[in-house]
């Protein structure tokens, strides 16, 4: 579980070296923000299920309601960075969101 989120981590942190490269600062922080607002609500589910797992108190229940407050939190850090960083470039954070989703999906295909 916690593989699927170190791999959102070091896309992310690459996807934010290069648009840094390219973009400046801004476009870093900018890919930086939309990577951790998909990021941390996922290592807290993960941390959620793995908890649940070893504690024999797992259940589709527990599970579904993980994933709402995944959906809120993320949403919420969304909202929360284009509120604070007014420099925001806008296409660096829709980049920086789509690269920490499919990540896990870039993984499988290059080990394939």
């Amino acid at each position: 579980m916690f593989n699927a989120v170190l791999h959102q981590c070091v896309a992310t942190i690459i996807a934010a070296a290069l648009a840094g490269i390219w973009l400046g600062q801004h476009g870093a922080v900018s890919v930086g923000l939309g990577g951790a607002a998909i990021v941390i609500p996922n290592a807290m589910f993960a941390l959620k299920l793995i908890l649940a797992a070893r504690s024999g108190t797992a259940s589709a229940s527990g599970f579904l309601v993980g994933e709402f407050f995944k959906i809120i939190a993320t949403l919420m850090l969304l909202v929360i960075a284009v509120g604070a960083y007014q420099q925001l470039h806008w296409l660096a954070f829709l980049a920086g969101m789509v690269i920490a989703l499919k990540a896990n999906l870039f993984v499988i295909l290059i080990k394939a």
